[in-house]
């Protein structure tokens, strides 16, 4: 069991009912069978598995963000595209540390203020050892969080800039 100091928050199950209606960019979103294993699912924070009806949608997390605290964005809003499951799903396990950790990836930890401004981004190198991963998921955390401006960090995909999860100011 992974305790971790910051908590990785999957998208909340009544936007992804939203999302499976008509996504952020507002398309009716088209399931499909993924037939191999590796989509990052940001509904349950995992990998896809093969065979498994998934669906590619826009979404704009520093939007829903901003509704929620009353905050205002401004040109720092975007959407881009992500996958969840094209149905319900269990959500993901608290138990499993940090998605998508991938050893040898490169993530983005990209800090925001409680108005929806960047603050500041890091670039996290992973270790090629699962564990040191982990562990520099959450030191690079602690760290962007050692501002008392930062409300909350997105972390995502250095080669495609994908938003992965939100963690917020614990």
């Amino acid at each position: 069991m992974t305790l971790l100091t910051h908590q990785p928050l999957a998208i909340a199950p009544h936007v992804l009912d939203e999302l499976r209606e008509r996504d952020d960019a507002g398309a009716v979103p088209r399931a499909h069978a993924y037939d191999m294993d590796g989509a990052p699912l940001r509904c349950c924070l995992r990998r896809s598995r093969a065979g498994e009806r998934i669906s590619l949608v826009s979404y704009a997390p520093l939007r829903r963000w901003a509704a929620e605290v009353g905050a205002d964005p401004g040109a720092y809003d975007e959407v881009g595209p992500v996958f969840i499951h094209a149905g319900p799903c269990q959500g993901p396990h608290p138990a499993s540390g940090y998605p998508f950790a991938e050893t040898g990836a490169s993530r983005v930890l990209r800090r925001y203020n409680g108005e929806g401004r960047i603050t500041g981004g890091t670039v996290v190198r992973l270790p090629v050892d699962p564990v040191e991963a982990q562990v520099a998921v959450e030191q690079a955390l602690r760290t962007a969080f050692t501002d008392p401006q930062v409300a909350l960090v997105h972390v995502r995909a250095v080669e495609y800039g994908c938003f992965h999860y939100e963690v917020r100011r614990p």
